[in-house]
């Protein structure tokens, strides 16, 4: 049995430098098909076919779930009525509803095929990105390109996040992504560059260039949010592209505080009454606690992490002692010239937080023995008949009807 794919009435217009026909292809391929149906390609009775109008946007979880569901017809809510825009069906099923989709046929479904939308055929809650996402599907027009594209950019965003990544980098992120997209620049080029910024901190704060090694950490985290989202709107991610954007942003934040300890040491061997050294290794050893409570969290009490348990959890993320909010005290103390005060706060800004992490680890492991199964506020959350919070809000995608006109 093999699963192959015809792709109808492509439209050449590029969404981030794809034409649908490149985009679907490469997300066909993430969801395991590798058979594009071209002409006519025999096929066996086992054979199952994904047929797909190209002059469509597709979320890509709606083609994963098609697949998984199988004998289904997804339908689009037009203004005019349920309108079939893709099928996974039988071979024997696929001509039929190739003229259906094509509207060259107005006859009746055929017998045993399930109708869905996106809404029914899609969870909303998105755990790989820690957030609430309506799965989207919209016509593929020149008036709505720009909205398209923003809603690509959109979803490709975590919604727990720092306060940096979450409100001030989307809108340069997103101009350059642009760029990169449209200049063919990779993903893992992008995370390439990260890497080199992130060895040129690391010295730089070693030798006491704090300025230029917190111009170079800053321009590290920027491309840090660019490599990924460049990877999802183009649909160009891989294992080890995740991996290697993800242990430069594991290994070095915590380098870079020993390093900017380190060049203290002639100059401020206490700080605050308490020895550098120690504060060094408070700092380091307090990094280390704070991942180990995420991390025990993640495997013993829920999937989605110890920031997607409860809407407290999602706050504290935006300020938690992890990188960003970190450069921006070390950044603050620059400006005034203390160096030492610097080190020293984000020294015990990283230990209070994972302190506070370890609390609600002890937490998590009581509320699961007492009350059973923790469940992330997440699954609970309702952006589809707007009953959220204004907290919840900050890290939901409410449903949006992109498929409108520019103005």
């Amino acid at each position: 049995m093999a699963i192959y794919a015809r792709i109808l009435q492509e439209n050449s217009l590029q969404l981030w430098g794809l034409s649908s026909r490149e985009r679907l292809e490469r997300t066909l391929k993430k969801a395991g098909v590798h058979a594009i149906q071209e002409g006519a390609q025999s096929l066996t009775e086992a054979d199952t076919v994904l047929l797909l109008r190209g002059d469509f946007l597709y979320d890509q979880r709606i083609i994963t779930n098609m697949i998984e569901t199988g004998d289904v017809i997804l339908e689009f809510n037009s203004p005019q009525g349920p309108q079939p825009v893709a099928a996974y069906v039988s071979s024997k099923l696929a001509d039929q509803m190739e003229k259906i989709l094509c509207a060259d046929a107005s006859e009746e479904y055929p017998v045993g095929l399930r109708r869905e939308s996106p809404e029914t055929l899609v969870p909303v809650y998105l755990k790989s990105l820690l957030k609430i996402d309506p799965p989207y599907l919209f016509p593929i027009t020149e008036q709505n390109r720009r909205r398209l594209e923003k809603r690509l950019f959109s979803g490709s965003y975590k919604g727990v996040t720092d306060l940096v990544t979450k409100w001030l980098w989307p809108k340069p992120a997103q101009w350059v992504t642009g760029y990169c997209a449209r200049h063919g620049i990779s993903p893992n080029l992008v995370t390439s560059v990260s890497l080199v910024l992130s060895i040129m901190a690391l010295l730089q704060f070693y030798y006491g260039a704090y300025a230029w090694g917190l111009l170079s950490a800053w321009l590290m985290t920027f491309l840090d949010t660019v490599d990924g989202k460049l990877a999802r709107v183009t649909i160009n991610y891989s294992s080890f592209g995740n991996i290697f954007d993800h242990a430069i942003d594991l290994i070095f934040p915590p380098l870079w505080y020993i390093a900017w300890g380190l060049s203290l040491q002639t100059t401020h061997p206490e700080i605050m009454a308490l020895p550098l050294t120690f504060i060094i290794w408070l700092t380091f050893i307090g990094y280390l606690a704070g991942r180990l409570c995420e991390g025990l969290f993640t495997h013993f009490l829920e999937p989605s992490g110890i920031f997607c348990w409860q809407t407290l959890d999602s706050c504290f993320r935006l300020i938690t002692g992890r990188r960003n909010p970190n450069l921006l005290l070390l950044t603050l103390f620059i400006f005034y010239g203390r160096a030492d005060f610097g080190i020293f706060v984000v020294c015990m800004w990283t230990v209070l937080s994972s302190i506070f992490l370890a609390y609600r680890l002890k937490m998590g492991f009581e509320y699961k023995k007492e009350t059973g199964p923790l469940r992330s506020w997440f699954l609970d959350a309702d952006p589809v008949n707007g009953q959220l919070s204004t907290i919840q809000r900050w890290f939901c995608q409410r449903p949006d009807t992109a498929a409108g006109d520019d103005h």
